[in-house]
């Protein structure tokens, strides 16, 4: 922990190790939580599909070289190894990069995971388009769908570095697998509180309203939140769900939106098909019909260009969030 000082010189609280060495990274969130989780219990292993760096892993393979087995480039055998470990008891987590961990391993992870219920945590670095530049190979924006496809597996995906590390704590919790998306070298800005209580499941409230609601998830929480404040000076009253965990969703506040605002923005950096708008809509079809937009890529293989420029062709930003809104409003 360490102690700082304001500029009146009064004590500040004491800022957790990891919240600085993450460095507003979630991917290096994640990997400082693998190796609290393995500093407080001897089961823990971390599996690395050539993403030691990625995730920061060093330090933990330097201290415990015994529990980190590098997989290399080879994602069905990191996910078949995972798998094996887990049929002994241990507690193997996977790092890797989320464009190649889901599709490149499918087959291990239906059915040596999902379908065994093994007790897998699987980080997935660089979910959606961080690694625009790379090309359509490289991007994970049909993640989310097949892992909400998987029976057993919960699905995460954090607002910023500090939930991720809450989000990796609370995998203690879990006896089935989880997936958890997360970002790339790129800072992310903090929407959530450093101490902000995490539960599986529970979709935070960011922000009040009660003319609409936005529901994001990941990268498109922070515009969310933008959005919200912006409006607020029209006197649109936008309340904004940080939805974090996709699997198991939050019926109960995506229900109450529904109700209490009559409308319903979701955005994501995934395709629209079949990750939290789908899950969103599938559930609003049924039991409360609600006037929707939905924020996220097209039916579409992305565009090469750099992240930034690629997020705004496809308008998942502050810009579209706010357009939908108003539309809506209408």
């Amino acid at each position: 922990m360490t102690s700082t000082t304001d500029k009146a010189g009064q004590p500040k609280s004491e800022t957790p190790e990891w919240e600085i060495k993450a460095a507003k990274q979630s991917r290096l969130a994640f990997g400082l939580a693998v190796a609290e989780l393995a500093r407080r219990d001897e089961k823990v292993a971390a599996i690395s599909a050539d993403t030691i760096d990625l995730f920061g892993l060093r330090p933990f393979l330097e201290a415990s070289p015994e529990r980190l087995i590098e997989a290399g480039i080879a994602e069905q055998n990191a996910m078949g190894i995972a798998a094996g470990m887990a049929t002994t008891g241990m507690r193997p987590i996977i790092c890797g990069y989320a464009p190649f961990i889901t599709t490149r391993s499918l087959e291990q992870l239906r059915n040596d995971v999902a379908y065994a219920n093994q007790r897998v945590v699987i980080g997935a670095a660089c979910g959606g388009i961080v690694l625009a530049m790379a090309g359509g190979t490289h991007h994970a924006v049909e993640d989310l769908a097949i892992m909400r496809n998987m029976p057993n597996m919960t699905v995460i995906v954090p607002a910023d570095a500090r939930q991720t590390w809450h989000a990796a704590m609370a995998t203690e919790q879990l006896d089935g697998p989880c997936y958890i998306r997360l970002g790339g070298k790129f800072d992310e800005p903090d929407v959530t509180e450093l101490d902000a209580d995490f539960r599986i499941g529970r979709a935070d409230q960011l922000r009040n309203g009660d003319d609409i609601t936005v529901i994001a998830c990941g990268a498109l929480v922070a515009p969310a939140v933008a959005t919200s404040q912006a409006l607020a000076h029209d006197g649109i009253g936008v309340r904004v769900l940080n939805m974090h965990t996709i699997k198991p969703l939050d019926r109960d506040a995506v229900l109450a939106a529904a109700v209490e605002t009559g409308a319903i923005v979701t955005a994501e950096e995934h395709r629209v098909t079949g990750g939290l708008g789908g899950a969103v809509a599938e559930l609003l079809a049924t039991e409360q019909p609600t006037p929707m937009r939905m924020i996220g890529m097209p039916d579409e293989f992305a565009i090469v260009g750099p992240t930034a420029q690629v997020r705004e062709h496809y308008a998942m930003g502050e810009g579209a969030i706010t357009d939908a809104c108003r539309d809506l409003m209408r």
